[in-house]
């Protein structure tokens, strides 16, 4: 990349967050709605074996899988904080730090959310046309507490979803239980005012069907970063053609674009210039592009003379 050239990134960003950190802006968020998720999944657990509700156990099932998954979130932004790229003068054997649990963790949600879902609707389906006894005033009380407790935990999760996948994850389970804090609350209403003993299983059946496609999405969304595909809808084309215009490239090549985590998307290339070639001035450039006009500010070039040989030698 030449010699004596500044690799600061003071383009105008400064004010910015820093990037990779979007999950720990939000911890104290996180905790909040870990305390409130926890203790409440001990009461619907033990309410749901008392009044023998399965969408109350069910609900209770979602809320034990927002108690690990949140905790997970919280760990893992605590380990991506805490083993930092570098460590005094020396570099970390992760040289990209840990931020990448985050994307883990957000994987291993979305996995015990859709076990969750199949598990209930198998026991709904295995309860439809019996008939058991449920208590139905007391699985209408605790599941009304579970609304409230679901509510809070939500409009702590929001505003952090929006920038964090780890975040997100557990936001997208506070929600599931959301909706099923309601579906909870029809069915006790069924079952106490007009009879309706399957009104239990059926709620607890299509809380479960309605969280798996959300639980898949947020899967598959996780999947796409841990193979390190482009951010979805990044012109890689574009941002190609753009490093080939700089005056004195003639090649652009083993372009990569990818996540790290949420908020922190990278890339690499190859540029071939001229041998005549101001390296400085193209490397300054494709930063500006990369920067300005993608905004993706942790850039890594190498800029080549076209009489240098050997780097199309790679075979992957």
């Amino acid at each position: 990349m030449g010699h004596n050239h500044s690799h600061g990134h003071s383009h105008g960003h400064s004010h910015a967050p820093r990037p990779g950190r979007a999950g720990e802006r939000h911890r104290n968020r996180l905790l909040g709605a870990f305390g409130i998720i926890g203790g409440f999944f001990v009461v619907e657990l033990i309410f749901g074996f008392i009044t023998n509700s399965l969408a109350l156990l069910s609900d209770a099932a979602h809320m034990f899988t927002d108690v690990v998954g949140i905790g997970m979130a919280l760990a893992a932004i605590q380990l991506a904080s805490r083993f930092e790229r570098t460590t005094s003068n020396r570099l970390n054997p992760h040289t990209f730090g840990l931020y990448r649990l985050e994307i883990l963790a957000a994987f291993v949600n979305a996995l015990l959310l859709v076990a969750v879902a199949v598990w209930v609707v198998v026991e709904a389906l295995r309860r439809i046309g019996g008939e058991p006894e449920i208590l139905g005033r007391q699985m209408l009380i605790v599941a009304t507490l579970g609304l409230a407790a679901n509510v809070v935990a939500f409009l702590l999760l929001r505003e952090g979803a929006q920038e964090s996948i780890n975040v997100e994850g557990a936001y997208l389970e506070v929600l599931a239980d959301l909706v099923g804090s309601v579906g909870v609350i029809i069915a006790a209403l069924a079952l106490e005012y007009l009879g309706w003993t399957w009104a239990d299983p059926l709620v607890a059946a299509l809380i479960g069907v309605w969280i798996v496609p959300r639980s898949v999405q947020l899967g598959r969304r996780a999947v796409r970063i841990l193979l390190q595909a482009a951010p979805p809808n990044f012109d890689l084309d574009g941002l190609a053609d753009e490093l080939s215009s700089i005056p004195g490239v003639v090649d652009v090549h083993d372009l990569h674009v990818w996540t790290l985590t949420s908020d922190m998307d990278a890339a690499s290339a190859h540029i071939m210039t001229t041998d005549a070639a101001d390296a400085h001035g193209v490397l300054d450039q494709a930063r500006t592009i990369l920067i300005d006009r993608h905004g993706i500010d942790h850039g890594t070039f190498q800029v080549e003379p076209e009489s240098h040989s050997g780097c199309h030698e790679l075979d992957w």
